[in-house]
């Protein structure tokens, strides 16, 4: 029998650890995070023994202990070495149901620490990112939970992009996406015009008990299979973007007013006569910021950050509330923007255009050219830009000192990077990623591919938004501060955070990146930024730098919206929110509101509410990353359509078990070498190294090496690119097969 100190009472102990594990019945704790729960216990002995003075090793050895005897007794399992759970119960868990290619799927829920595996037989009709209730199994000793869905709490979406096939007697929907893996039935006199071999979107009407498939009806006919307007139009669906605004509120939107009156302009800081202007893609339309400048008489200058005020014209409870909260962001597809908000309002309304009154929402600095802040002001203002500048015009004033407001843009350049500089010095990481644009004719079909530079001009505009991004988080964090609450304001506020990258996936980019002769150091996370910075600067120009680029993105946590700081690694920020994109972004409009509040000491929101506007907007952000990924992939495919046979020099930038993908290095498009193709030996999936190699030859096919290929094929329909090796001179008789090291799941690199 156990004895514990006697200043201490075991049972006690236990009762707390006991009441700890059964409040998150789904996670498995260790030792350090159990003391720091009971630090919060509302047993008084529990928190005594937290907050004590024991030595750690002692503390450690006492709850291991004490977590070992309620093992013992049945008071608790042992999920893995060290980790320990309550008894499960029989539960039921909410989540939401992430599917797989292979028809099974996984609940991802708030309440559980990891995901929770469901059989296809198990699913119940439940599709991709519906919200579910799941039963869950009794589970053996280090596996994993699993379980099965005994109820649809709410479908996700019910619209569904595909192929028409029909028959004499009915149709069905074959829909694009590879996580539905229903085909939707289709009564012909609800094809609506709809005619076999046609891209349409069906809409779910009804899943009769006990039936395969669900009963739908087509509501759009969008064209042939691989015509630009129908292929992009199906992304939209497929990611569950609507194609069209509502009536009601293009009819909000036509109804607001152009002209600015008198008594509006009265409430307003007028900074129409200061200089001012704007700097964007030569292609924008929606120009949602300006900056304006000027030199004051105490030496110091002004430089305002004004914003497009949206929420003076968007009022909560309309129409276009609703729309912008529900679609959070824009589209950036790689030939059009499908916009948060109606045309009249981002392309005219609300849009800085030059020569023209605009009202915003500014935050404005008084600083030194050494980019120090002595001053800042937060309201809502009435500007008149002087000039609409692309960037390559703004970057030509920059290297030429020539040109319309030339001191200004040299001056403000010369802060920017005092600014950037800072950042970089306090542990900001740099992705000055190349980004790939395709030369479009006039019929969407891509005709060539080029680098969109990332230049000062853009660099300029990108400190000064996060100057004023950083700033007004940075007001409404410090805002009558809870003690012991470093990061948590008394009222709650939108920020957008960035966690530090996860150790084991740090250590494992480190690791490949030793593997060309750069070291990352990973002994607090300063130094991993600071190392990664180097790294980037020390890759460019070379073989390896789109895939190092890719894999340090990779390794890093995904920033998200949330009412909860814990500020924002990437950037080197202890306080960060979005403010400067109200057109395109749900969050910066949240933002304006909540700093108005703030301004005006007035009553605020329920967190709680917040807290969901937040997880949504970033759900949809993460869906319009992907439908812009899918775009891309798309005009890749169109790209190199028609030109199987020709040589091309690419660089190997993912090796799974199944193949090895190449991105080629002129424009960037990816492909698969199956392994299948490579029949000149028997190949090893190599995890740990991030290659294949061949058994008996010893080739390896490595992450980032270079490799010539031949397109093989390409599916317009799959968004597919197949190629095969170049150089395949090796043969060895018998089926090309691979093998994994281990039977556990299999890592893609």
């Amino acid at each position: 029998m156990k004895t514990y100190p006697s200043s201490f009472s075991g049972t006690e102990l236990k009762k707390a650890l006991t009441g700890i594990l059964n409040e998150n019945p789904h996670r498995s704790l260790n030792h350090k995070q159990l003391n720091k729960l009971l630090h919060v216990s509302a047993n008084r002995e529990a928190q005594r023994f937290a907050t004590s003075e024991i030595d750690k090793n002692a503390k450690r050895d006492l709850l291991l202990s004490l977590l070992n005897d309620m093992v013992k007794s049945g008071d608790a399992i042992e999920k893995d070495s060290g980790r320990y759970m309550a008894v499960p119960e029989i539960a039921y868990v909410e989540g939401i149901i992430d599917m797989s290619g292979s028809g099974a799927a996984y609940l991802v829920s708030d309440s559980c620490d990891e995901d929770i595996y469901i059989a296809a037989a198990n699913l119940k009709n439940a599709l991709d990112g519906d919200r579910v209730r799941v039963f869950l199994y009794a589970r053996k000793r280090g596996q994993r939970f699993t379980g099965e869905v005994v109820e649809i709490l709410q479908r996700s979406r019910t619209e569904f992009a595909g192929l028409v096939q029909q028959s004499q007697k009915f149709a069905f929907l074959i829909p694009d996406s590879n996580k539905m893996h229903t085909d939707i039935f289709i009564p012909l006199k609800l094809l609506h015009g709809a005619v076999d071999g046609d891209k349409a979107v069906a809409r779910i009407t009804e899943w009769p008990t006990g039936e395969k498939n669900p009963v739908g009806e087509i509501i759009k006919v969008l064209g042939k299979p691989g015509e630009n307007d129908a292929e992009m139009d199906s992304i939209l669906v497929e990611y569950g973007f609507p194609l069209e605004f509502p009536e009601e509120v293009k009819r909000e939107a036509e109804a607001l007013p152009v002209r600015i009156s008198a008594a509006e302009l009265k409430k307003r800081k007028d900074f129409r006569k200061i200089t001012t202007f704007t700097i964007d893609p030569e292609d924008a339309k929606d120009f949602d910021d300006a900056l304006s400048f000027r030199i004051l008489g105490n030496g110091l200058i002004e430089i305002g950050v004004h914003i497009a005020d949206v929420t003076h014209y968007i009022r909560q409870e309309s129409a276009l509330e609703r729309e912008a909260s529900e679609r959070a962001t824009s589209v950036y597809l790689v030939d059009r923007v499908i916009p948060m908000l109606p045309e009249k309002l981002s392309n005219e309304v609300c849009s800085l255009r030059p020569g023209e009154d605009k009202l915003c929402y500014s935050a404005v600095f008084e600083m030194n050219e050494n980019g120090k802040v002595f001053k800042e002001w937060f309201g809502r203002t009435v500007i008149h830009s002087d000039r609409r500048f692309t960037y390559e015009e703004a970057q030509q004033v920059i290297e030429t000192g020539k040109g319309d407001f030339s001191n200004e843009i040299s001056v403000m350049n010369h802060i920017a990077r005092q600014l950037r500089k800072e950042r970089f010095r306090k542990g900001a990481i740099s992705f000055d990623k190349v980004e790939i644009k395709f030369k479009l004719d006039d019929k969407g079909n891509p005709v060539g591919v080029y680098q969109k530079a990332y230049q000062d001009a853009n660099k300029l505009i990108e400190e000064f938004m996060l100057l004023a991004n950083r700033s007004v988080a940075s007001f409404a964090g410090k805002q009558k501060q809870g003690s012991g609450a470093l990061h948590h304001a008394a009222h709650p506020f939108v920020f957008r955070v960035h966690e530090a990258p996860p150790s084991d996936k740090i250590e494992d980019f480190a690791g490949f990146a030793a593997r060309f002769g750069y070291k990352i150091r990973t002994d607090s996370e300063k130094e991993i930024a600071l190392s990664i910075n180097q790294l980037m600067e020390q890759v460019k120009g070379k073989g390896e730098q789109n895939v190092l680029e890719q894999l340090a993105v990779r390794a890093m946590s995904k920033a998200k919206y949330t009412t909860d700081n814990i500020g924002h690694y990437g950037l080197a920020f202890d306080y960060y929110s979005h403010f400067t994109s109200p057109i395109r972004r749900y969050p910066d409009m949240m933002t304006h509101r909540l700093l108005t509040l703030y301004l005006n000491k007035q009553k605020f929101p329920e967190k709680t509410n917040l807290e969901k506007l937040c997880r949504h907007s970033t759900e949809m952000e993460i869906r319009a990353a992907e439908a812009e990924r899918s775009s891309i992939k798309f005009k890749q495919v169109q790209y190199l359509a028609g030109r199987n046979g020709e040589v091309f020099d690419g660089i190997i930038s993912g090796v799974t078990e199944w193949g090895v993908f190449v991105e080629l290095t002129e424009s960037k498009c990816e492909g698969l070498i199956r392994l299948r193709d490579i029949n000149n030996d028997y190949y090893e999936f190599d995890e740990k190294n991030f290659c294949i190699r061949g058994m008996h030859s010893g080739r390896e096919f490595r992450l980032g090496n270079p490799v010539k290929v031949i397109l093989k094929k390409t599916d317009l329909a799959k968004k597919q690119i197949d190629f095969k090796l170049a150089d395949d001179k090796l043969s060895v008789p018998g089926r090309n097969k691979i093998k994994s090291p281990s039977g556990k799941k299999k890592k893609s690199w």
